[in-house]
Formats: structure tokens, sequence, C-alpha cells
């Protein structure tokens, strides 16, 4: 995609972090800029609350239910993010090779953990790198060199022998792993259900974590003190009521403490914030769950009691600052969303975009 030829005026405000709102703004050549520039052409408004493109913290492009997708699906995929604004996503694992969205300008920004980690039997089929438990720190680091600085554990899943939830590492392989990631630069996030694999994981260093439904209050108060991210998925929560149904018959204890941390999914996120617990926003579209969700799990945190200019900041540029990536500072990469209505006050607005600007140029809007 070639630098848009004109200029946009975003008649503003314009959210840029915390403690940042300007007036208005402009877009001259992809780039934001906050004094009024001198162009003698075409100027397009922008109007609307601006906030930074949303974040999609937990997404998998290029798996669908069956493992991995073609890659028009792929592509689709993304522009359905993006149309629904979200305009960065870290990919928390994929069975396909999305390295080629990249050379896309007219996709979301992909940050990509490259494939998900697990042992044979431990995770859903087609989705994961199966290894053995003594060969976690060495794919781990393969992988960490294929995807875009991080890699995606899955830390616990039903064990059938004991019918229940447990975790896949021992907490010295975990460690050893974590270590190792580290010291290529990269970061590690990790898929966890059960409160069994949360110290484990805590211990090693965990950077990010996933779901997080079987966190303790001490588990918190560790993330909290420590700065590491919770990704509460409160979409992919929301089915742990069906998957305890099909596994009823034959793992009772497990389906009893699926159906558990169902019942608690909104205590569970809202006492991750009042503990402090930095949360992200990530819908877990992929597999069971389509794509352009984001507003949807925005509003389902609020509904947790979460406040929304929390949620919003979550979903923006708190997490562009935890990925490393641009806001809307001076001379950044103009990817922006504009709202009729300020979504810190009412969430709903999320999912009524009125601008979506990817690179300088208006891709969808209603």
């Amino acid at each position: 995609m070639s630098d848009p030829a004109g200029v946009l005026h975003l008649t503003g405000p314009v959210l840029v972090d915390d403690a940042r709102v300007e007036p208005e703004g402009w877009v001259v050549g992809g780039r934001i800029t906050f004094e009024r520039p001198r162009h003698s052409g075409e100027v397009t408004e922008v109007a609307g609350i601006v906030v930074p493109g949303l974040v999609d913290v937990h997404c998998h492009v290029g798996i669908d239910s069956g493992g991995a997708t073609e890659s028009d699906i792929a592509v689709k995929q993304a522009e359905i993010d993006r149309d629904a604004g979200t305009l960065l996503i870290r990919d928390a694992g994929s069975a396909l090779d999305t390295s080629f969205v990249h050379d896309r300008g007219d996709l979301p920004r992909l940050i990509r953990a490259a494939r998900f980690i697990a042992r044979p039997r431990r995770y859903l089929r087609h989705f994961a790198r199966e290894i053995e438990p003594d060969q976690l720190t060495s794919v781990a680091v393969e992988e960490a060199r294929k995807g875009d600085g991080w890699i995606k554990l899955i830390a616990d899943w039903i064990d059938r022998d004991l019918g229940d939830l447990a975790p896949l590492w021992t907490p010295s392989q975990l460690t050893d792993a974590l270590a190792a990631v580290h010291r290529t630069g990269a970061r590690a996030t990790a898929h966890t259900f059960a409160e069994e694999a949360v110290q484990p994981l805590l211990d090693a260093g965990i950077d990010c974590i996933e779901h997080g439904t079987g966190m303790t209050e001490a588990h918190m108060r560790v993330a909290a003190e420590r700065g590491i991210p919770v990704v509460p998925t409160l979409l992919q929560v929301d089915n742990f009521v069906a998957h305890a149904a099909a596994a009823e018959a034959k793992f009772p204890a497990y389906a009893a403490r699926m159906r558990a941390m169902h019942e608690r999914r909104y205590d569970q996120v809202r006492a991750f914030h009042e503990a402090g617990v930095p949360l992200l926003v990530g819908t877990d579209a992929g597999g069971t769950l389509g794509h352009g969700l984001l507003p949807v799990e925005a509003a389902e945190m609020v509904r947790a009691g979460v406040p929304p200019a929390e949620v919003v900041a979550a979903a923006s540029w708190r997490a562009r600052a935890f990925l490393g990536a641009d806001t809307l500072t001076e001379g950044a990469r103009a990817d922006l969303v504009a709202y009729d209505a300020d979504p810190r006050e009412d969430i709903a607005a999320l999912a009524h975009p009125a601008h979506v600007v990817l690179r300088g140029r208006r891709v969808a809007g209603s």
C-alpha cells in the first residue's frame, strides 16, 4: 500500500495514552502529526473520538477447527479483524506460517508466536507442535526464532489417564525453556486453565498468561507485583459449559472443574482488576471462535466489572506499549479508529467504528 496523497484532519479528540489527549491531529504521508500541516491539496476530515488501533493480543490467524487454513482464508480472517478496528494482532499460535502477512499493507500488523508447543495427545489435534518434555527447551528456542519475539506454550490440558486438567511440563523444564527463550530476546506466553500450572509458570518467569481461570489470589498478587498481564478471553471461557457437557460421561472431575470455572468467570476477572493485575484484551479467535469479536470481548470485560475506560486502554495504547508498538505519538504510523461516541463511557461504541484508518488510509467504517 503506497502512502496516501491527501491529508486527513482528525477533528478529535485524539487519545494518545493514559496521560495525553490531543484536541486534534493530522495524518500526512501515512504518519501522525499534531502540527497543522502546510498543505494546499485535499484535506479529508475524520470526525469522532480517535483511539490508537485496537489490539487483539490473543488471536489465531490461519487456523480453524480443523487446524491450518489456506492462506486466502487467513487473509479473510485478518480483514474481518481489521474492519472491526483491530489493527494490531499478537497471533498467539498458529498451525499456518503467516509471515506472509508482514508484506500485506492492507492487513493488520501481525506479531507472531509461531507454532503452539504441546505434548502428544495433550492439546487440540492439528494445532500444536507436539513434542516430548525433554525437547521443550530446544523447541522453544526454535519457535522463538521463527516467530516475531513470542512463543506460546500449552501449560495444562486434560490428562485422560487422570481424568482432569494437569500440567504438561515440570517446573524445571519450564525454567530451562523460558531462560533459553529470554536469551534469544523473545518472550513467552502460556495457555493455562488449571490452578496447578500457574505457580511453575510464575516461578519460571512467564511474560504473559492466557485465560488464567485457575489463578488464586496469591497468584494474582505476584502477577500484579511483576506486571505480568493476563488475557481473560471471556468469550472462550463461556464455552466451558459445552466442554464440560461433552466430557461428563468419561471425565466427571474435569467436567466439574470446567463448570466451576465458568460459573465464577466474571468474579475472576473482577478479582484480577481489583488486585492490580494488568489486563489485556484477546478474543481467542480461530478454532471455535470467529474473528472480529474484540468489541464483544471488551463488553464482556466491562460486564465483569472492569470500568470501560480501563478496557479501552487495555485494548489500545496499553497493549501497544506492552508489545512495543507505536501509539498515536508524533510521527507514528497512522493506525487508528474513530468513534462517534466515546467508548470510555459506553463500551458498546467499540462495535460501531465510524472510521478505521490503517497506515494512513481509511479502510472501513460505518
